[in-house]
């Protein structure tokens, strides 16, 4: 009969790994309630608040996965690890820097003060310079 059937496939899941976990839940449910009050003449509404806890059960079935399907799982990690791999090599070469940069402000100041240093040393500078002093004297 089919029940057997249903109980013999059951009975071979259960010992393939299969497990039945009864978990149970609470849940509280607030209702607010209102209702008219007369005082001094006039209707005021009350509100009430009501609380009710109630628990609920169900089962949690834990089916074990097949080697066909850990082998896609399995498959699916690598190729998202691949890709990340990828991914970030791309990144890394796009951004790469340049490791060696010329000082430019150096070679600058070092040309000027080349330039000034071969001004000040020629001798038609310290000429003028004797001229100088020899026109305040």
């Amino acid at each position: 009969s089919s029940e057997r059937k249903a109980q013999y496939h059951y009975r071979k899941a259960l010992k393939n790994g299969l497990k039945v976990v009864q978990d149970s839940d609470t849940i509280r449910i607030t209702s607010v309630d209102s209702f008219p009050v007369i005082k001094n003449d006039t209707i005021v509404w009350e509100k009430f608040f009501t609380k009710k806890d109630t628990i609920i059960q169900f089962r949690n079935v834990y089916v074990p996965k097949t080697r066909w399907q850990t082998r896609i799982e399995y498959k699916e990690r690598i190729k998202t690890k691949y890709i990340e791999g990828k991914t970030q090599w791309k990144t890394a070469q796009a951004t790469q820097t340049v490791k060696y940069r010329v000082n430019w402000w150096f070679i600058l100041i070092a040309f000027v003060l080349g330039f000034l240093a071969r001004f000040i040393f020629s001798s038609t500078f310290i000429a003028r310079i004797q001229l100088l002093f020899k026109l305040w004297t």
